[in-house]
C-alpha cells in the first residue's frame, strides 16, 4: 500500500501582478507527498467500509486487530488505527466491504465590508467573458442571456482550506452562511479520529478556499467590486485541509457527509451545490460519501487535478464526478489592442462573443483522462484574479492558476442551473453541462509568456478538454 495524498490543486500562486509564473509550465502541485510510503509495520489510519451497519460486535472484533477511532453511520463505516501488515486481516472479516489505509489530502479583529449584498453589478473579468456569465469589459452586470440568474438560494459547500481571518473585507458577509460553517480536523491514524474544530473555518492561512471562493460570489478589489459567477449563492465554509492545504481521505469523507446531512436536514427546501477543488488517489470512503450526497440530492464539481499527462485525480475521477479541467486564454497579457504587455488585460480586455474555442489553449498542468477515466468539461483556469494573502492580514490580491480556479466556475453555473430547477440532481446537471459545452479539439495556440517576453507553443491533445469549453448561457437554458 502506499500513502496518497491530497492536495488543494493550485498550480501556480503568482506573487503580485507584474511578477507572474509561466502558465504553461508543468507546474507540480504545492504539499504533493503522493509518493511516501507506509509502513507495513508502522501504525496508520485505515478507513473500513462495512456490509452493514455497525454493531458492537464488529467494533470489538475490530478492535482485537487495532483500535476503532470514529464510527461513521452514515456509510455503514469505521476509521480506525492499525498497522498497514494488518489490512488482509481486516478484508477477511465477513461483514468487511472494504478496507483502505487513510490517504493524505493536500491542494486569517477584521471590519466587516461596506458593500452590496451581492457583486451581481460588479465588473466583469476575462474568465467571468470566457464563460458568457459576462459580455464585455468594465461594470457592465450580468449576460441578459441568463435570465437574471445569480445563483440566489442556492447553497454551496466549498470543501477546502476554509476562509481567511479577513474575509469581511473580501466578501459581503450575508454570501457566508456562518451558522452552517463547519472546520473538520484529525484524520490519519497517526492523527487521531475526525473532530470538529470551532471557528477555525475562518482563521485559514492558506488563501486557498478564499481564492476559490471569490470566483463564485466575486469580491472587492482596489479597481472595484468584482462579478462573481453566481454572486447570490450562500457560500458554506467547510474546512477539510489544514493550514497547509493538506488533510485526509476520512476529513474529507466528513465534510461530504456534513454537507448531505444540511441537505437532507435544515437545507432539505433549498439546492445544494459542493465544489472540491482538491484531491489525491482513488478511496473508497470518499466514494462512498459522494453516492451518499448524490442520493440525497446534492451536485458535486470537482478539480480533474495539476498532473498534466500523469491523469485526473480523484475524486474529479470519479465517474459520477463532474470534473473539470483548465484553460487560458491566447490574449493573456495582451494590450487590447493585441500587443504585449498589459497587466490590466484581466479585467479590461473584451473575449469576444460568439466564443471562438480558438481563442483558448488547454494549460500543460491541467490533468489529462486516461483510459477508465472520464474529463467532463474544461473552464478558465489560468491567471484568474482573486484574493489571495501571503502575509497574514495583510489584504492582496494574486494571479492564481489550476484546476482549483477552473472548478469553481462550473460549480457556479451549477448553482445557477439549480436557481433555475431546484429539483436537479447530480446526473442531469452532469449531462446538460457536458451537452451545451463548446466543443474543443486537440490541438496547439502560441501564448505570450510574460516571463520570458516570448510567445511559445502550447497543444494539447484529445484527452485533455472533455466536451468542450463550459458555457453558462447555454447550460441554463437547457435547464428544463
Amino acid at each position: 500500500m502506499r500513502r496518497r495524498t491530497w492536495h488543494a490543486f493550485t498550480a501556480v500562486a503568482v506573487l503580485g501582478f507584474a511578477a507572474c509564473a509561466d502558465p504553461t509550465a508543468p507546474t507540480p502541485p504545492q504539499s504533493d507527498a503522493a509518493s511516501a510510503a507506509v509502513s507495513a509495520s508502522a501504525s496508520n489510519g485505515v478507513n473500513v467500509l462495512l456490509k452493514s451497519v455497525p454493531t458492537g460486535a464488529m467494533i470489538a472484533d475490530l478492535n482485537t486487530i487495532g483500535q476503532v477511532l470514529d464510527v461513521i453511520p452514515q456509510l455503514n463505516a469505521v476509521t480506525m488505527r492499525a498497522k498497514a501488515a494488518q489490512l488482509p486481516a481486516i478484508r477477511a472479516k465477513a461483514y468487511v466491504a472494504a478496507a483502505e489505509v487513510d490517504g493524505a489530502v493536500a491542494a486569517i479583529p477584521v471590519n466587516e465590508l461596506v458593500a452590496p449584498s451581492d457583486f451581481s453589478a460588479g465588473m466583469s473579468t476575462w474568465n467571468l467573458d470566457a464563460i458568457n456569465v459576462t459580455v464585455s469589459p468594465g461594470f457592465t452586470g450580468r449576460n441578459p442571456a441568463l435570465g437574471g440568474l445569480t445563483g440566489d438560494g442556492v447553497y454551496i459547500g466549498v470543501l477546502d482550506t476554509g476562509l481567511l481571518r479577513t474575509w469581511r473585507e473580501y466578501f459581503p458577509t450575508d454570501r457566508i452562511a456562518a451558522q452552517y460553517a463547519r472546520s473538520f480536523g484529525g484524520g490519519g491514524g497517526d492523527r487521531g479520529n475526525v473532530s470538529e474544530q470551532p471557528n477555525k473555518w475562518e482563521h485559514d492561512t492558506d488563501s486557498h478556499g478564499t481564492h476559490v471562493t471569490s470566483t463564485i460570489i466575486g469580491f472587492v478589489h482596489p479597481s472595484g467590486i468584482v462579478n462573481g459567477v453566481a454572486p447570490r449563492a450562500t457560500i458554506i465554509p467547510v474546512k477539510v485541509l489544514n493550514q497547509n492545504g493538506s488533510g485526509w481521505n476520512s476529513v474529507v469523507a466528513q465534510g461530504i457527509i456534513y454537507m448531505a446531512d444540511l441537505k437532507a436536514g435544515e437545507l432539505s427546501g433549498s439546492p445544494v451545490v459542493i465544489n472540491m477543488s482538491l484531491g489525491g488517489g482513488p478511496s473508497v470512503l470518499v466514494e462512498r460519501a459522494i453516492d451518499y450526497a448524490i442520493a440525497r440530492g446534492v451536485i458535486l464539481v470537482a478539480a480533474a487535478g495539476n498532473a498534466g499527462d500523469a491523469g485526473m485525480h480523484y475524486p474529479g475521477a470519479y465517474a459520477p464526478m463532474i470534473s473539470v479541467a483548465a484553460y487560458g486564454w491566447i490574449h493573456e497579457w495582451e494590450t487590447c489592442g493585441g500587443q504585449p504587455v498589459s497587466t490590466i488585460w484581466w479585467r479590461a480586455c473584451d473575449v469576444p462573443e460568439p466564443t471562438n474555442p480558438a481563442d483558448f489553449y488547454i494549460t500543460t498542468f491541467s490533468s489529462r483522462e486516461l483510459p477508465g477515466q472520464e474529463l467532463d468539461v474544461a473552464a478558465p483556469g489560468s491567471w484568474v484574479v482573486g484574493p489571495y494573502q501571503l502575509n497574514s492580514g495583510q489584504l492582496s490580491w494574486f494571479f492564481v492558476g489550476g484546476t482549483s480556479q477552473a472548478t469553481p466556475h462550473v460549480t457556479g453555473i451549477a448553482a445557477l442551473m439549480a436557481e433555475q430547477n431546484p429539483a436537479l440532481n447530480q446526473s442531469q446537471a452532469e449531462q446538460i453541462i457536458k451537452d451545451t459545452a463548446i466543443p474543443l479539439g486537440p490541438g496547439s495556440r502560441s501564448v505570450f509568456n510574460i516571463n520570458t517576453g516570448q510567445y511559445a507553443t502550447v497543444s494539447w491533445g484529445a484527452n485533455a478538454t472533455g466536451e468542450g469549453l463550459v458555457d453558462a448561457v447555454a447550460a441554463v437554458q437547457e435547464t428544463p
